[in-house]
Formats: C-alpha cells, structure tokens, sequence
C-alpha cells in the first residue's frame, strides 16, 4: 500500500499555527495509510525534505491544501517538481482556492484531483480507489480531468464533525513539537489555533467559502471542543484560542454551553461572527461569553450603504443603524469588536467609485466615534467566482478576469490581489487605491491596532500624536511620515497577519 505525504504550505505571516485542515484529512486516513506531515512553516525550505520522503519509492500520493495568495508560493512550485521528477506520484489539492479554482488549477497538467470541500470522506474513499483501480466516478466531493473535459461529482452532505475522528496531536507532534504551534500572540503566549466548526449558513457574494458550502453550516458539540482545547492545555501549555471557524458563533446555545465550560480554564479567547447574529444574543450571554474569556470578536461590517450591503447578499439584517448600534453595545461588555471593511466595490463610473469610498471613510470614522476601540481592518474588494451574483456579473462585465494559468497566480500582482490588497479591477483607479491605503496608514497611527504586542505606550504616543492633524483634517495623502514609522517599528497589519 503506497504511503501518503500531506504538506502545508506556508501562510502569509509564516507563523506556524496548528494546520486543522491537513490534520482533518490526516484523521481520515489513520490506521489506514502511513503517512508523513511536512509544514511549509516550520521548513526554511520544504522541498528538500519533501524531495527526501519522495525518493522512497514507497509514496504514491502527494496532497496539498491551499489557500490563496503565499499558499501558492510553494505548493505550485513543489508540485511542479514532484510531477517532473516523481510522474507516478498522484497529486491532491484541497483547500478553498483549489475549489474555487479547479479548472486552471487541473489544466496544470500537474495536480490530477481537487477535493471540492471537506475531504474528510472523499480523500480516503480516493485513496482506496485508486490503490485497488477502481472506480472513482461517484466519490463525492472531487473535481478532475477526464480527457478535455472537467469533471465535478455531487457535493456532499455537510458532516457532523462530532461524528469524525479525532485530530491525531499526537501523530503531528511526532513530525513536529507542538508546543512550536502555541505561539505569543495578543491573545496569549501559548495560543492554540482551533476549527470548531465546517462553512457558514449566509451567502455573502464576496466571500470564497459560500461556492464551497452553499449555506451550510454544521459545528462541532462546545463539550468536544472544550475536550480538545482541555487537552493541548494539560499536554502542551495553550492558554488561548484563536477560532478559525468561518463563523463559529451560529448557535447562541453552543457558544453558551463552551462559555461556561472554558470559563475555570481561564483561557482568552477570539473567534469570527457575524453582527445581526451575535446582536441577538441575550446581554447574559454576551457577558459570560466576556466572562469566559472571549477578549476580541471579528465582524464583517463591510460597508455603510445600506444599498451595496444588499448587493453584497449579507443573507441577514444586517444595516448599517445595526453595525452602528452594535458596536456601541458590544463595548459595554468590554468585548473589542474587530470590523472589517471592504472599500472599492463595483460602481458604475469612477465618480461613484470615488463617493462610494469616501462615503465608508466617513463611516469608518463615525464607528470609531463610537466606540473608540473598535478595530478597524480594510480590504480592497476582490472578486470571487460565485454564480448567480449580481455583484459578480458586474465585476465580468468591467472586462475583469481571472489568471489562466496557474503558475501566474503567484506573480506579485496576483498575490496582492490575494491578499486583498491589489485589486486588479478596471473600476478602481490608481488614485483611488491610493486613497484607501493612505487612509488606512494613517487610520493605523491615530488608532495603532491593539493586537500589535511590541508596540510600546511610548511608540502608540508618537504614532497617534503624529497622525492626529491628519485624522482630525482629512489629509490622508502621502503619509510618509507615518509609513516610514510603521516600516521601522514593523506594525503589524491584521488583515495579513492575524495576531
């Protein structure tokens, strides 16, 4: 039976957190295949090692999760010399940007599967398949080619993921220390990275998960969660948490019932949700779950037109009196709210893109009227391909496109756009880009984010004292003065690296 190499290739920041998605499929094939874990994190250069395993003649299959942006900086390389060298090994993708982007990803010629979502069922039922040539055609969850065709089986149902297996530690900390993944953050000085739960159940049109998930949403039991968290507490030291859930705050009962099981714990913890969902939590609920730990929640406010956040298909009530109102009532319970904005939307002419753009500056700052705690994090709308949005269809219409191969998705343009950092829209001009980012720089010295821990009170001093005149004026352009302090001072930006 051909052994099995699952890779993790490095993230944007090049922190090693505890990789849940290779794990999951880890955890499918335990007992089942051997198989080896290399972590682009924690490898000054993965391919060697990679190469290593590989030249044992005993691997037959290669698999990949993948996100978009620096993901790509090694898997597609590594997967293009494992197919040069090693042409029998098969190789898997996972991962939402492989999902999103199967067909230039199979026209490769170097990746033969994709896993379209949770591969928990669909990886080992591959594996068996392929193993015993049997076949493959009715697994669900895959994308391939089959001759100049590419082929999409049926979605799966979501899985209950208190009925999976449990995430082998143990197995990784054989290939790894764990206790290298429980790093310093805001949070903690051992934070575990955790997901507890699988999609979301809104249709938001610019999120890349909704093509995957299509409004489904299932989380693991908060009593199974807390056994996990217990145990990389009393085994390897974690003292907080970072959820990585797409949303893991659905069901108020769940987030109650892990509440005030991880309150003795006396863990911080942060996690992602949504405004219209969580201001329906009770005041109780909000101040146990304060109580329990929970320091910091990120919320997509996106905007402050009521009309765009409808073309955005927030599938919610969400409003902008809401994102208001709420971020006045979230600090009551000194719960810092983590807004992001996505400037730069779709518009008709430059002059609408241009208002539009002031308009969410304007919003910005009332919201951190406020509450004055309230961080703000800004991206530059991206497209994702979802069918059926209209926001979508206008973003094709400009002329937009997406790379046709592969390898040009990791040139330095496309990377950005990744990173939602570098649109690449025909709408958006280079002034307005600009000005989305000088208002960013100086948004960041008269409120320097919270989550940076080497920012002393004397460099947040100066930064603030700095950016004031131009916060309180509007004259947001050019602010080298505070882009060269941020260089020097290495601020950390959110929105890339996370804590």
């Amino acid at each position: 039976m051909n052994r099995v190499l699952l890779f993790n290739p490095r993230s944007a920041d090049y922190k090693p957190r505890i990789p849940n998605s290779i794990l999951s499929i880890a955890s499918s094939i335990e007992g089942l295949y051997d198989y080896v874990i290399v972590d682009g994190n924690l490898e000054t250069d993965p391919w060697e090692k990679i190469n290593r395993y590989l030249s044992d003649s005993s691997f037959g299959y290669f698999g990949c999760t993948c996100m978009p942006g620096p993901q790509l900086k090694q898997a597609i390389p590594i997967s293009k010399k494992i197919r040069e060298l090693y042409p029998s090994i098969k190789i898997i993708w996972g991962g939402y940007f492989a999902s999103n982007q199967s067909k230039v990803v199979l026209n490769s010629s170097y990746v033969d599967f994709v896993i379209n979502g949770p591969g928990e069922r669909s990886f080992p039922a591959l594996l068996d398949a392929l193993e015993n040539n049997t076949p493959y055609e009715l697994i669900r969850n895959l994308i391939y080619r089959s001759g100049e065709q590419i082929i999409k089986t049926m979605k799966d149902e979501l899985y209950d993921p208190d009925e999976l297996p449990p995430l082998p530690y143990e197995k990784l900390n054989s290939f790894y220390p764990l206790q290298k993944y429980l790093g310093k953050t805001y949070l903690g000085t051992k934070t575990i990275a955790y997901h507890s739960s699988m999609g979301c159940p809104f249709k938001c049109s610019f999120c890349a998960v909704v093509p995957i998930y299509n409004a489904r949403w299932r989380g693991k039991s908060a009593e199974l969660i807390y056994n996990d968290i217990k145990y990389l507490k009393e085994n390897f030291g974690g003292n907080a948490i970072e959820f990585h859930d797409n949303n893991f705050f659905v069901s108020e009962k769940r987030t109650v019932e892990f509440s005030n099981l991880i309150k003795p714990e006396k863990m911080v913890w942060w996690g992602e949700g949504r405004i219209d969902t969580i201001d329906k939590y009770s005041d109780e609920s909000l101040a146990l779950m304060r109580e329990s730990g929970c320091k910091m929640i990120f919320f997509g406010a996106e905007t402050g037109n009521d009309e765009i956040l409808k073309k955005m298909d927030k599938g919610g009530t969400q409003t902008a009196a809401e994102i208001r109102s709420f971020a006045a009532r979230i600090g009551k319970f000194d719960i810092i709210p983590e807004y992001s904005f996505v400037l730069g939307t779709p518009a008709d002419t430059p002059e609408q893109a241009m208002k539009q753009i002031d308009q969410d500056i304007a919003f910005i700052k009332e919201i951190k009227q406020i509450n004055p705690r309230t961080e703000i994090i800004i991206y530059v709308y991206s497209p994702v391909p979802t069918e059926g949005s209209d926001m979508y269809n206008k973003v094709l219409g400009s002329g937009f496109h997406f790379p046709e191969k592969l390898e040009d998705w990791i040139s330095p343009q496309w990377e950005s756009f990744d990173l939602r950092k570098n649109p690449l829209t025909p709408w958006l001009t280079p002034e307005m880009i600009n000005k989305i980012k000088d208002f960013e720089t100086v948004l960041n010295g008269y409120y320097p984010t919270a989550s940076d821990i080497k920012l002393t009170d004397l460099k947040r001093k100066v930064l603030r004292n700095i950016a004031s005149l131009r916060y309180k004026a509007g004259l947001y352009k050019k602010p080298y003065e505070l882009k060269a302090l941020q260089v020097l001072w290495k601020y950390r930006q959110p929105e890339i690296e996370g804590f």
